[in-house]
């Protein structure tokens, strides 16, 4: 139960879904946890799961997609814990009814989606790794997804980009600061049941993914969670620049 102690640790999107899921597990594994979101009610409701959990957490709200935002929930989170060790850039969009192919996607959802799911952890990174250098190194955790590996015929095409992007980010991340012990790799996790996913999830799409996921059902968010763990633990020491798929054997097939 100690395999982030004296850890802190940031977490975008930590409202609900994987990301909540994460908050909860860092703080059972001793981390103290900035739990970053656009909503302050989830923040807030995060906080108290893990304060219920014998942990500590903090929330900080605002805007990932804008610079000054990130800048400033940084800030407050090291204000709060005097430290930071782990940037896990959890936050995104899902927006299927929006973000669909080229052909059909207005500039302004381009735009939003990109802004959330890409340009987020360039501002993440940008402000949390002067913080990861003065502790002497840290983790950083990307949310990718199988998206970014193959094509799919329902087309998300903006989500689709972001998450490509990311993985080279990624790369470019882990090998400018391999020097300095700050280590960076990406999650790319298939079909997830997370409340981003369910106005999407009709009976009829969940058979089809039991049937084309080679171990037979849709992820659970602390599934996710404990991948995130083992990237942003000293367990993982040795791992950066790395893409861990969390598929069920999905891309396998």
């Amino acid at each position: 139960m100690n395999r982030l102690k004296d850890k802190v640790a940031l977490i975008t999107g930590g409202g609900m879904g994987i990301g909540r899921e994460a908050a909860i597990l860092f703080a059972e594994e001793g981390a103290r946890v900035v739990v970053a979101d656009i909503d302050p009610r989830a923040a807030s409701e995060t906080v108290d799961r893990v304060a219920s959990a014998g942990g500590a957490a903090h929330a900080v709200v605002g805007d990932v997609a804008i610079e000054a935002d990130v800048e400033r929930m940084i800030a407050e989170g090291v204000g709060r814990f005097g430290a930071l060790h782990v940037l896990y850039n959890n936050a995104g969009v899902l927006w299927k009814d929006r973000d669909r192919s080229v052909l059909e996607t207005d500039e302004r959802w381009w735009d939003r989606v990109i802004a959330i799911n890409l340009k987020s952890v360039f501002w993440v990174t940008k402000h949390g790794i002067p913080h990861l250098r003065r502790a002497g190194g840290g983790s950083i955790v990307i949310m990718g997804s199988v998206s970014a590996l193959v094509g799919f015929t329902r087309a998300q095409d903006a989500y689709t980009a972001a998450k490509g992007g990311l993985i080279s980010l990624t790369k470019s991340l882990a090998v400018q600061f391999a020097g300095e012990g700050i280590r960076c790799n990406v999650i790319h996790p298939g079909i997830v049941d997370t409340p981003l996913q369910a106005p999407y999830l009709t009976e009829e799409l969940r058979r089809e993914f039991r049937t084309g996921i080679p171990l037979g059902r849709i992820a659970r968010p602390r599934e996710i969670a404990y991948a995130a763990l083992f990237l942003a633990s000293d367990e993982s020491s040795f791992v950066t620049g790395a893409e861990l798929v969390v598929d069920g054997g999905f891309t396998a097939g």
